[in-house]
């Protein structure tokens, strides 16, 4: 208990105390000069940089040197003010704070009246110059706009440049998140699929399991992100391939939400030419958002809701069954070339155990538990025993985000963010009574985000920014039982009280299947 005390403690120290470009995950800062008119620097200048769709502003002071620094800023549109008496007051407005920006903006104050401004309007995009990684920044106009099928945004890392998707196997493990915010993975700049370190709001935001990322916002929800690799600085640590940091959406001064539908439907598409039939597939995805000021230029909130409904019939799956006639001793079609791709096959008799003659087996020679268990299978006409199988797919995914932000004062701010993603997979035999569909199961997934963060200004040189976060999957694999071992006289132990989840049918032979503990559970 102790050691865990000394750690704390040595942590909020670090916090307290470390340079304010270490701690800046997930906000920006301001930095540079100022100087009068002949170069000269002119300390003691007043510096306040002001949130314009919040209100919320930032002070502090020129050194002896003429520089400032304003750290650990919240991204958005800003303006500048430089004041310092006996001069006029320098007033750059247009500035847009970006996810890790450093910007330098430095100013040159004329002499004259406070009251009189010399006002810069700054429209070009600011340069970059204290950045040693190599990075670009997918702003909420691109993340809305792009293209994106499923509105997954972690699809969208792909446009940084230098990232490669291997898809959403790669790294993938039982307790990997799915649906439609699944992790994906990447390899940026030739890394490692696992060396990407994913920071939301500043907290870590990475899946211990596959260390992919957790689910990310849905497109609306989300303000921007940035993927960063290459000479990194120590606050995109912990990875060695690249970082990719995300901020939510926050509340203004101002009510802002919106309202969406998106619809993908099989009536719309054309049948593809390869395929037996048209496809099923209907996919609804809804949802909106709200923002807004509790109390004007103090507190404000965000909240945002995604739903999405996939409902899929595919028919393109298919397994074998016994026929009628092999049921009554002839295999002679089911061993024919037309059955087996390799040419036609002959049964082989065992010495002094079973003769087959003709490729036809005296049925009283088959096992009693074998036949009990087909006679709950599907049946067909085909004679090779070809049957289609349904892999019914009707997923709903459901995500919830709230936020809220609070600045107690100019040099104190509070923010406290959840975000719930739930995926709920139905198995397939849920709806049908053919067992071969028990061969794939369903899903109960919950991913649960809980972020909050503070920052505190101890002084000109001394920043406090505090992030305190927890993240939790529950991964669970659902099936829909059927029948146990002793009820088709199998005389077999099953830890799950005597219910099977899965029948598979294996090269035309029936075998029966216990998952192991982490495969399945009862639904």
């Amino acid at each position: 208990m102790n050691r865990i005390v000394v750690c704390l403690s040595v942590v909020v120290l670090l916090c307290a105390f470390a340079s304010p470009a270490v701690w800046a995950q997930g906000t920006a800062q301001i930095s540079g000069s100022v100087h009068d008119q002949s170069g000269a620097v002119l300390p003691g200048a007043d510096v306040i940089a002001t949130q314009t769709e919040t209100g919320i502003s930032r002070s502090t002071v020129s050194n002896e040197t003429g520089s400032y620094v304003l750290p650990n800023l919240a991204v958005g549109p800003y303006k500048l003010e430089v004041s310092l008496p006996g001069f006029r007051t320098f007033v750059q407005s247009g500035i847009v704070l970006q996810v890790n920006s450093n910007p330098v903006i430095n100013a040159t104050l004329e002499v004259g009246q406070v009251s009189e401004q010399i006002e810069v309007q700054a429209n070009a995009a600011l340069v970059e110059t204290r950045t040693t990684s190599v990075g670009q920044v997918i702003e909420n106009q691109r993340i809305l706009e792009l293209p994106l099928n499923g509105r997954n945004t972690a699809d969208l890392i792909v446009y940084s440049g230098a990232a490669v998707p291997l898809g959403t196997t790669a790294n993938s493990s039982s307790r990997s998140f799915q649906g439609q915010a699944g992790g994906i993975a990447y390899s940026v700049a030739g890394g490692q699929s696992f060396g990407i370190s994913y920071v939301l709001d500043g907290a870590m935001h990475n899946n211990p399991y596959d260390n992919l990322n957790l689910p990310l916002p849905f497109p609306d929800a989300l303000q921007e992100f940035k993927l960063e690799t290459s000479s990194t600085t120590a606050n995109q640590g912990m990875h060695s391939a690249a970082s990719v940091n995300s901020v939510t959406k926050s509340g203004t001064n101002d009510f802002h939400g919106d309202a969406f539908e998106f619809v993908r439907n099989y009536i719309f598409n054309a049948k593809d030419p390869f395929a037996a039939k048209r496809d099923s597939l209907k996919r609804n995805q809804f949802g909106g958002t709200l923002g807004g000021p509790i109390q004007k230029n103090r507190l404000f909130f965000f909240g945002a809701y995604q739903g999405t409904r996939t409902r899929q019939d595919p028919s393109d799956s298919f397994s074998f069954v016994p026929t009628a006639a092999v049921l009554a001793g002839d295999w002679t079609a089911m061993a024919s070339a037309a059955c087996v791709s390799t040419g036609a096959r002959t049964l082989r008799s065992v010495p002094g155990i079973a003769t087959f003659n003709n490729n036809r087996i005296e049925p009283s020679q088959y096992s009693k538990a074998a036949l009990a268990i087909v006679s709950k299978l599907p049946k067909t006409d085909d004679p090779c025993g070809k049957i289609n199988v349904p892999r019914i797919n009707r997923p709903n995914d459901d995500q919830y985000i709230g936020r809220v932000d609070y600045q107690l004062s100019n040099n104190h701010s509070m923010f406290g963010r959840i975000m719930e993603t739930r995926l709920l997979t139905p198995p397939p035999y849920q709806f049908t009574d053919n067992l071969l569909a028990t061969t794939v199961g369903g899903r109960d997934n919950l991913g649960q985000s809980y972020t909050i963060g503070e920052t505190r200004l101890l002084g000109p040189n001394a920043v406090n920014n505090i992030r305190l976060a927890v993240n939790r999957t529950a991964i669970h694999r659902t099936s829909k039982d059927f029948f146990s071992a002793p009820e088709v006289g199998v005389n077999a132990f099953s830890y799950i009280n005597g219910q099977f989840s899965c029948l598979a049918i294996r090269t035309r032979q029936t075998r029966m299947r216990r998952p192991a503990p982490m495969d399945f559970s009862r639904t």
